[in-house]
């Protein structure tokens, strides 16, 4: 691993839509980089140039920069794997909006592209760079919470419907990508199966039910709804020691650590003596843990800026991306075969 001293690297955002504005905002922001290019259709007239940066519709203008050391996409999924190729081959690092691709080949063939090139493949998987996730990430990998006993995410709001991508490709990417973060290898996904529905009859399924097997034989579920009347953005992880609950959207407690469970007499017990344990709740206190409150894009762009400088892999790479693709891959097949469950290679 290298580390070393170097100029702000140019980069070129292609998309200037929702997330691009973020990624724009950001990364005008970040000492680390320079922001040279904003690349979209002529119809994206409500972006305005700041520091001197152009806004451009041809990417090959900025692939021909050698000022520009990167390029991060944020554009519709189905773009993803012509323009990552494009700016790999051109030698260029890349940043990618979730999912990664829309296909697990199609994945495959960009992160197999940037391995033959060089460069930095990052997935921007920004839930993961937040505070409370790197929490949950130590908690868990510390064993603090003891055995995990299940897992349950909810992630619904009042649209925003989309024709390209439906609820389970939109949403649950950022808590499966969440998933294969926190959680270490001998608890990966096992099995996948899902349902969805399109109540509306849009075309497009607009609510969606996930439930992961895990290797350690818990499960974990999923459910994203685009047409909930109240937003809701929350994590909850069952263990044998503690529980614990992460409440986006709760900026005056975010994560709330639980000393809460049930337990079961099980010493000296076996078959038909321990299925007639005693049942004993255990009720605790309450630990809302302190967090820096800073925006995790902006730690997005320090891991890139880093992965870059010290020549590494960043920790959410292609092949983390590669892994959320499958999962929703396998989702869709297990929803057209009307939920049955998708064994995970």
């Amino acid at each position: 691993m290298k580390d070393k001293q170097t100029k702000a690297l140019g980069v070129a955002v292609v998309g200037a839509g929702y997330w691009g504005k973020n990624l724009i905002r950001n990364f005008r922001s970040h000492k680390q980089f320079e922001l040279r290019y904003v690349i979209d259709r002529p119809s994206a007239v409500d972006f305005e140039p700041s520091n001197g940066e152009q806004f451009i519709f041809d990417l090959h203008t900025a692939l021909e920069d050698k000022a520009v050391e990167v390029v991060a996409i944020s554009t519709p999924p189905e773009s993803h794997e012509e323009i990552a190729l494009l700016a790999i081959n051109a030698k260029k690092h890349v940043l990618i909006e979730k999912p990664l691709a829309t296909s697990v080949e199609a994945g495959k063939r960009i992160v197999e592209a940037a391995r033959t090139a060089g460069v930095v493949l990052m997935c921007d998987h920004t839930y993961c760079y937040s505070p409370a996730v790197q929490m949950i990430r130590d908690m868990v990998l510390a064993n603090e919470l003891g055995e995990i006993l299940f897992i349950d995410s909810v992630r619904i709001n009042l649209g925003l419907i989309q024709r390209e991508a439906d609820v389970i490709w939109d949403l649950a990417p950022h808590d499966l990508s969440i998933l294969d973060y926190v959680l270490p290898d001998e608890m990966k996904a096992k099995t996948i199966s899902a349902t969805a529905t399109d109540p509306l009859n849009l075309g497009t399924n607009c609510i969606g039910y996930l439930n992961i097997g895990l290797k350690t034989n818990v499960d974990a579920h999923i459910h994203v709804n685009w047409l909930s009347p109240t937003k809701v953005r929350k994590f909850v992880i069952g263990g044998s020691r503690k529980m614990l609950v992460w409440d986006d959207l709760d900026p005056n407690q975010r994560l709330t650590l639980i000393d809460k469970g049930v337990s079961i007499t099980k010493d000296q017990l076996n078959g038909e003596e321990r299925m007639k344990a005693l049942v004993g709740y255990r009720s605790g206190g309450l630990e809302s843990p302190a967090l820096q409150e800073v925006e995790s894009l902006k730690l997005v762009l320090d891991e890139l800026a880093s992965s870059i400088i010290q020549e590494r892999t960043p920790r959410t790479d292609g092949e983390s991306g590669l892994r959320v693709v499958e999962l929703l891959e396998l989702a869709s097949r297990s929803v057209k075969a009307g939920g049955s469950p998708q064994q995970v290679v």
